[in-house]
């Protein structure tokens, strides 16, 4: 809260209690003298509050001294409390000599009880502060929690930045060094794929979010980039089908699904396919209210790599797990999985946006 409305919050209570005698005068005068003299019973409750709020709940409460918190404010409660009651019956018989109920001695039983009664007033003061103390501690305590929090997962969004791309390198390097041995002109054009797929990791991929389009982008010139050194037998399809290509979306999120599709998707000897798709749509939450949906959808013919090639040891699956864990909380759905016959593989990501 605004330390400035704090302020203006305390100032309002206690002026109200400070004006409360004044209801007691009604009707009769106020003489100032009185007014000041009644007031003790406020400015007594203000000063229990105030050793409580700024010194006994913090010092001993809140540290568990809970015995010396204990013993002190009882002390107080008790002095003060006796105090109270003889100051305001010598105030009242003061200002107000004729009042009937002064001529005669109170019993000891009257006296305890209105003792008793100031001190429960007092007390109601003291519980007030320390109840208001430990409310502000636990919302600091959890406002420093949920910072740490983001700060922790902002680190770990940094980190598997940084693993992404030592990874995605280290498979693509592979490739043009495959392409290299018998094609060395298609290699060249692999390297300028490459460099644009560099520009878009070292600029984009620093951001929070990029627009669907350039991510859609750097997935064609990553896809162009395979197809340049797979058989004739193979089929790549690509399909967008984007109405809204600023969609802003975390960069990288779909390329080691992309890259999964073709290390296991694509066979020497056998007829193989890989097929992706990314779309958005548009969910209808109430009457006046959508949401955006991003869609990647990757199909691809399953022949698994051997324990002896398996290489990555599914990193890149993993980063795309835990990167849509922290982008997208409940925001997301993944379906992923073999086909019955297990000659296909579905990995299928809806994303609100």
């Amino acid at each position: 809260m605004n330390r400035r409305v704090t302020i203006l919050i305390h100032m309002a209570v206690w002026g109200i209690l400070f004006l409360s005698p004044l209801t007691f005068l009604r009707g009769r005068g106020v003489a100032p003298l009185q007014y000041v003299m009644l007031c003790m019973s406020p400015l007594l409750m203000m000063t229990v509050f105030y050793v409580n709020y700024l010194w006994l709940t913090p010092k001993y409460f809140v540290t568990g001294k809970h015995r010396y918190y204990g013993l002190t404010n009882l002390v107080m409660l008790v002095c003060l409390g006796v105090f109270l009651h003889y100051w305001m019956t010598f105030t009242h018989t003061y200002f107000d000599p004729d009042a009937p109920h002064h001529h005669r001695d109170p019993t000891v039983v009257d006296t305890l009880f209105f003792i008793l009664r100031d001190i429960f007033n007092l007390s109601v003061a003291a519980a007030i502060a320390t109840t208001i103390q430990l409310a502000l501690r636990w919302h600091h305590s959890e406002d420093a929690r949920l910072e740490a929090e983001a700060a922790r997962a902002e680190a770990e969004l940094r980190n598997l930045r940084s693993q992404i791309n030592p990874h995605f390198l280290l498979n693509t390097l592979n490739n043009i060094y495959a392409l290299t041995a018998f094609d060395t002109s298609r290699a060249q054009n692999a390297i300028q794929q490459l460099s644009k797929m560099l520009r878009h990791m070292l600029y984009d991929n620093q951001q929070e979010e990029v627009p669907l389009n350039s991510e859609i982008q750097f997935l064609d010139n990553y896809v162009n980039l395979m197809k340049i050194r797979l058989p004739q037998n193979v089929d790549v399809v690509f399909e967008k089908d984007v109405a809204n290509p600023d969609l802003k979306i975390a960069p990288l999120l779909f390329v080691s699904l992309v890259e999964n599709a073709f290390k296991h998707g694509i066979s020497p000897i056998e007829p193989s396919y890989v097929h992706i798709s990314i779309s958005t749509a548009v969910e209808r939450l109430g009457d006046n209210e959508v949401s955006d949906l991003v869609v990647c959808e990757i199909k691809n013919s399953n022949h698994p790599k051997t324990q002896q090639d398996r290489s990555g040891h599914g990193i890149g699956l993993s980063q795309v797990q835990r990167r849509l864990d922290l982008f997208y909380p409940h925001r997301y759905i993944w379906e992923k999985g073999e086909s019955d016959d297990g000659k296909t593989y579905l990995s299928r990501i809806v994303i609100k946006v």
